[in-house]
């Protein structure tokens, strides 16, 4: 029986391409994989019968979106995960889902490889090796560009030279990766960090100069998950597409910054994550008013650890998957409204409910009916500081003052 290898589809140039690669530096037949993981653009048939048409023998495709905002895009809004304090993990999120329905369909196909079209110097290669690794242990992975010498000047002369149903004239000096969570841009006139991003690389997000006018959304949660805006029921996807379409508008969620690959360089990048961004700040905002503050203090450090396991693939390890557990027990109670205005490229929470929410209005009133007691104040200032006070006696006598 032919060997057979399952590549990561998306109907661009390079993997186009990477099918017929495969084929003659192997000998192994094709099985291509598209997952639509809200990245727009073409249908999923029309790249389907692309892959046939560059000479996959199988193509596999799978609506993946609301699988994607559930299992995926959810959890990292319950754990407020930005990557080193910007990058709302787009691109990493992503990669894990794809895996899994590359892994699905090599089962389903009876095939022992399995193929991606990324670089040797970017994140995704390990993200999606360590993820087959995971769920396919006994499956190998290639990548014909780091593997096979698939450049794309090569890629370009291979499709004329074969007449592949594919477009090989289109000049996009960057690299994007888009899905309903975000987009990211990178490479080209970018990587000199001092230039500008000029406004032709952005789609998601509108200038934020020039706005119309301000937009105000209520987001209602449930256990840390969206399920309302402004009062109409959405799933999760809707939400996340809603507030991509508003915030969008207002020029939220664009994020320029240089970041720390795992491979161990700095790449610069440009992110547009509008609908991410407003439900990442709705969402601290109700923690902040429903989850209790040691809980809250703990929970930050668990995020970031969070992101950066994320970030350097490792969605399926036994760390994250307990991290997940205490970041889904804080939720418990993270259910309520957050009223925000969209406006110039930003999105500011100005009112909060909840009806599980630790905020006491007796407590934290000056006015009439405030039910603090003061007095207790001054004793629990004097233990408070009680070790730092012996330890400053102790500094002065051993310093001889």
């Amino acid at each position: 029986m032919t060997e057979r290898i399952v590549l990561a589809y998306s109907g661009g140039l390079d993997t186009s391409v990477a099918i017929g690669w495969i084929g003659e530096a192997t000998g192994a037949e094709v099985i291509a994989v598209a997952v639509d993981v809200g990245q727009g653009g073409e249908s999923l048939e029309t790249i389907r019968q692309r892959a046939l048409g560059c000479g996959a023998v199988e193509a596999y495709v799978a609506d993946a979106r609301d699988e994607f905002a559930n299992e995926y895009a959810m959890p990292t809004l319950k754990a407020n995960a930005l990557y080193q304090g910007h990058y709302p993990l787009v691109s990493a999120i992503s990669r894990p889902v794809i895996v899994k329905h590359l892994v699905k369909a090599a089962r389903e196909f009876g095939a022992t490889t399995v193929a991606h079209g990324c670089t040797g110097k970017g994140n995704d290669q390990v993200r999606f090796e360590v993820g087959i690794q995971t769920l396919g242990p006994d499956l190998k992975c290639i990548a014909p560009v780091r593997d096979l010498a698939l450049t794309r000047d090569k890629a370009i002369a291979f499709a004329e030279e074969k007449g592949l149903p594919i477009e090989t004239t289109k000049k996009n000096p960057y690299s994007i990766d888009q899905n309903v969570w975000g987009r990211a841009v990178e490479t080209g006139y970018l990587e000199d960090i001092w230039n500008a991003p000029t406004k032709d690389i952005y789609d998601y997000t509108a200038t934020p100069e020039f706005p119309p006018a301000p937009d105000e959304v209520t987001i209602t949660f449930e256990a840390g998950v969206p399920v309302a805006i402004d009062g109409v029921k959405h799933t999760p996807l809707q939400v996340i597409q809603e507030l991509n379409r508003r915030a969008g508008a207002q020029g939220v969620g664009r994020i320029d910054v240089v970041e720390d690959r795992l491979v161990g360089i700095k790449s610069r990048e440009i992110y547009e994550a509008p609908g991410a961004m407003a439900l990442i700040t709705a969402h601290k905002h109700l923690e902040d008013i429903t989850i209790e503050r040691e809980q809250a203090r703990f929970k930050a450090t668990v995020g970031q650890r969070w992101s950066e396991l994320v970030y350097d693939g490792q969605w399926f390890s036994p760390l994250k998957r307990s991290l997940d557990a205490f970041i889904e027990d804080t939720q418990k109670y993270v259910s309520g409204d957050i009223r925000m205005v969209l406006h110039g490229g930003q999105a500011i929470v100005n009112g909060r409910r909840s009806d599980t929410s630790l905020y006491d209005f007796d407590l934290a009133t000056y006015d009439t009916g405030d039910t603090f007691d003061q007095s207790q104040a001054k004793g629990f200032i004097e233990l408070w500081g009680m070790s730092s006070k012996v330890a400053a006696g102790r500094d002065l006598r051993a310093s001889g003052q």
